[in-house]
């Protein structure tokens, strides 16, 4: 028997860990008399950063100005 912690976000039992249970599995679920504070933002956090290998430091220089730039080719093409 394994117990996982989870919350119910109002259409669904949420696991708070990872579960591996097998289709159709029976399950017991004990509802308890208190809130837990989630934070949606923590899975936010972990995406922080997570795109830095991708980043050329090459092209940051060419940042500053840009929406100027397509701003100003866009009006002139118009």
């Amino acid at each position: 028997m394994i117990a996982v912690n989870g919350y119910f976000d109002g259409n669904m039992i949420q696991t708070l860990e990872k579960l591996n249970a097998r289709k159709n599995q029976r399950v017991i679920i004990t509802l308890l008399d208190e809130d837990i504070q989630t934070n949606h933002n923590e899975k936010k956090m972990k995406a922080a950063g997570s795109l830095a290998k991708y980043a050329n430091p090459n092209l940051i220089p060419m940042e500053e100005g840009a929406w100027e730039r397509a701003v100003s080719d866009v009006k002139e093409t118009s």
